[in-house]
């Protein structure tokens, strides 16, 4: 009788305790990212006379019930907020994608004087808290006339230093010879670029897309400072009034933390297929 015998990529012999060890650690990783999601969604789904703080504590609810999302929008305004979110991070998702490849191709693939200087002021960048510079970040948009204005909180991270890097090190990856190429051909700098360079590096274009997004929605801090007026509040700011100064509803704050959360989950699945190509990416397929 012949024993399954499991190996790694290299066709080595994986020891059984190893494997038990690996999948101890991959569930405890797995424990601590999606339990607190689980717990929340679970709150969210609990009625009234349920006693969430039971000890122990009950994760699955007795009696499920969505009336907490309908409680959610009878509190706060939550559908516009979402709105406001919704179009801020749209717009964050297109700049960055825009800017970046346009300044990441720049940086990886043209030749001018300054390139190296131009490089190394984005990783300085990357370095400066955002604490740091909020204070001039506010100030600008008041001289400019944009405080409380939803173009107030696109703008300062309308392209990431990060996000430029990313696509540098994916356009660097790309194999010069097809350029050459193109080139040869009469194709211009333009051309090269949406024909040749942008279609190779789809999977770091996922990535940033995904990083501007959860960015621009999770964002809490820039949108408090630069926004007063309620009828332009992001999600993140208008969830907060869920906690009351003498009442705090758990189940309210569950079942609103889900409704943030959601559209991070759905852009996610949909840009994943992407995602996993990851930074590494650059071969051209033939």
């Amino acid at each position: 009788m012949s024993i399954l015998t499991l190996t790694d990529a290299e066709g080595r012999r994986i020891p059984g305790w190893q494997l038990v060890l690996r999948y101890l650690l991959l569930l405890a990783v797995l424990a601590l990212t999606v339990g607190p999601f689980l717990w929340q969604l679970s709150t969210s789904l609990k009625g009234p006379g349920e006693d969430i703080f039971s000890s122990p504590p009950r994760f699955f609810p007795g009696h499920p019930t969505l009336d907490n999302y309908t409680r959610v929008a009878e509190t706060i305004p939550v559908w516009d907020y979402a709105l406001n979110s919704v179009k801020v991070a749209t717009a964050n998702v297109v700049t960055n994608c825009v800017g970046s490849a346009l300044a990441g191709y720049a940086l990886a693939r043209m030749r001018y004087r300054g390139r190296r200087a131009a490089t190394l002021a984005f990783i300085l960048a990357m370095l400066v808290p955002v604490e740091g510079i909020i204070i001039a970040q506010f100030t600008t948009m008041r001289e400019l006339g944009l405080n409380n204005t939803l173009i107030g909180v696109l703008l300062p991270g309308s392209v990431a230093a990060m996000n430029v890097l990313l696509m540098r090190n994916a356009f660097l990856n790309l194999p010069h010879e097809v350029e050459e190429a193109a080139f040869v051909d009469g194709a211009n700098v333009w051309q090269r670029f949406f024909w040749i360079a942008l279609p190779s590096v789809r999977g770091t274009l996922a990535v940033v897309a995904i990083f501007a997004f959860m960015g621009a929605w999770d964002d809490f801090l820039w949108p408090l400072i630069v926004l007063s007026d309620p009828e332009n509040f992001t999600l993140t700011i208008g969830l907060n009034y869920l906690h009351g100064t003498f009442a705090n509803d758990e189940r309210l704050v569950a079942a609103g933390t889900i409704i943030a959360v959601l559209p991070l989950i759905v852009l996610f699945a949909c840009l994943q297929r992407f995602f996993f190509r990851g930074v590494g990416e650059g071969a051209v397929k033939g």
